[in-house]
């Protein structure tokens, strides 16, 4: 009896540690898509757009991009190193270059975050500072 209670005292310290982790995880990505929010319309809605829609033929939108999910860690060497060369989002194709924009790692992490978690996109796993930090060119 005393191993039973043992355990079952466990297993709710367990599932409260876990519910506290995941708040604690749902509370930074809310703030890094506040920021991202705001360095997105200081950077990127010039050519991506208030509606991250893009400009076709010029500019790949971000809303819905396939390209932009499916191809983590290009979307945020792009922004960290600029991109030249064609790419195909959401069936259709691209080939304009995009300058880098001289943000630091955080404003990269926060952007990425907004732009992919906007328009109808939807990224449950966070971009960290220090993921982008370790993508060299």
């Amino acid at each position: 009896m005393k191993y039973i209670l043992m355990s079952i005292v466990l297993c709710g310290i367990l599932v409260v540690a876990c519910a506290s982790k995941e708040k604690d995880q749902n509370d930074k990505l809310k703030a890094s898509i506040e920021r991202g929010s705001v360095i997105y319309k200081d950077f990127c809605v010039v050519c991506h757009q208030t509606n991250g829609e893009g400009v076709e033929g010029a500019f790949p939108p971000l809303a819905k991009a396939d390209y932009l999910m499916e191809n983590r860690t290009e979307s945020i060497k792009a922004i960290k190193f600029g991109q030249t060369g064609e790419i195909t989002v959401n069936g259709k194709k691209y080939n304009n270059a995009m300058t880098p924009l001289g943000l630091y790692d955080e404003e990269i992490a926060d952007v990425m975050n907004y732009i992919t978690n906007s328009w109808g996109n939807k990224n449950d796993k966070i971009i960290t500072v220090e993921e982008v930090s370790q993508l060299k060119e």
